[in-house]
């Protein structure tokens, strides 16, 4: 049986969401998400970082911005015992209509290709309607979590997401209750 996953997002979902930000030092752990991510990885989950950047495609930051604001992020949830299995970013700005930019499958292709994992036995874990919609476009189950700009895309996401909750410790509870 392949390893099942919960995909995540990451400005507003596992983090401060900070507009484009390129700066490792400016990374701040949203409440909830490592209590909550730790759970998950003590139920047998991987965890996956699948992020829209396109800071990088409007000339913002570079890649190696992601990468090191990426390695910040895992260096701060270590600690806590959550290990990432992997991490992909889509670098294109909106309008350069690529497969990758969230919703469209791009990235969960790139993970399945490298990770070998059915997305339908996995949890797609967001702040942002694009998120819910990958998940929905992919055949995983959906949570929306209400930090960053969860709260704002609550109603729109209402008939796409199949749970709701505060923060990704109230995910967990979800994920143990329904997914595990």
């Amino acid at each position: 049986m392949a390893k099942r996953f919960i995909l995540l997002d990451r400005d507003g979902t596992i983090m401060v969401d900070k507009h484009y930000l390129h700066d490792p030092d400016e990374v701040e752990l949203l409440p909830g998400a490592a209590s909550g991510l730790a759970r998950m990885r003590s139920m047998g989950f991987g965890l996956i970082l699948l992020s829209n950047q396109s800071g990088v495609g409007r000339g913002y930051f570079d890649h190696d911005s992601v990468r090191a604001v990426n390695q910040r992020l895992f260096d701060l949830l270590r600690p806590h015992g959550v290990e990432f299995d992997g991490s992909f970013y889509c670098p294109h700005a909106p309008e350069e209509a690529c497969d990758c930019r969230k919703p469209a499958p791009g990235l969960m292709k790139q993970a399945v290709e490298v990770l070998g994992f059915d997305p339908r036995e996995c949890v797609m874990i967001g702040d942002k309607e694009s998120d819910i919609l990958l998940g929905r476009n992919t055949g995983s189950a959906t949570i929306l979590v209400r930090t960053g700009k969860g709260a704002a895309h609550e109603a729109r996401c209402a008939d796409v997401a199949d749970h709701v909750v505060d923060d990704l410790d109230r995910a967990a509870d979800v994920i143990e209750e329904f997914y595990r």
